[in-house]
């Protein structure tokens, strides 16, 4: 015999109820159906992509001397800082403009319910009549590019804005936005996450496909 929770009513439960309450209590927690991911890039796959993307960046923009990279932050930062070294080891590129644009204030979503948190924006020069890369690493929605295209003019007007992405949903836009230089196009549910792991914050280069 086991004391029940109540035990100051003095009931009791025996062996064989105890297990059949065991049995539902299981039974409707395990209706939540766990979270499976699978493995969209490798660390070899993603670097090969960087380093066609870094090609394909300058084939556009030379000696990046009217250009400036500009990392959305939080996680387009890790993937700029990426570019911009194999721009300079690998092409002997000498001087990038690099940035780092925080874009809470600027977002639609901005006071409607979950706090935010704001990043920090580095930006130690104008964009005025320069061309500007914005970089990200999924394009989903298109929101948070429409956010940085309003957060960019603190700093100038640009003579021409273009995208880069590491992973492109193609199916999940809200915004026409489209991107110039994409490493993947991912055909992804809503109810999927496409999560961007990065060595130098995550522990290891990777791109997994999270389903609920």
């Amino acid at each position: 015999m086991i004391q029940s929770p109540a035990g100051n009513s003095g009931a009791f439960l025996c062996s064989k109820h105890f297990k059949e309450l065991l049995t539902f209590v299981f039974n409707r927690v395990g209706r939540t159906k766990p979270m499976s991911q699978k493995v969209l890039l490798t660390s070899k796959e993603i670097n090969i992509i960087l380093h066609r993307l870094a090609c394909q960046l300058m084939e556009n923009h030379l000696d990046f001397s009217d250009t400036a990279l500009i990392g959305i932050q939080p996680r387009g930062v890790f993937l700029a800082e990426r570019l911009v070294k194999i721009l300079k080891k690998e092409y002997k590129i000498k001087h990038i403009d690099l940035g780092f644009l925080d874009i809470t204030f600027f977002r639609d979503d901005f006071g409607r319910g979950e706090i935010l948190k704001a990043n920090s924006t580095q930006m130690n020069f104008l964009v005025e009549d320069k061309k500007v890369v914005f970089i990200d690493d999924v394009l989903y929605t298109g929101r948070s590019i429409r956010a940085a295209l309003t957060a960019i003019q603190s700093f100038g007007r640009p003579s021409n804005i273009e995208l880069l992405t590491l992973i492109d949903r193609r199916f999940s836009r809200h915004l026409p936005i489209q991107p110039t230089y994409r490493g993947r196009q991912v055909d992804a549910i809503n109810e999927e996450k496409v999560k961007v792991m990065w060595e130098e914050n995550d522990g290891e280069d990777k791109v997994y496909l999270v389903s609920k």
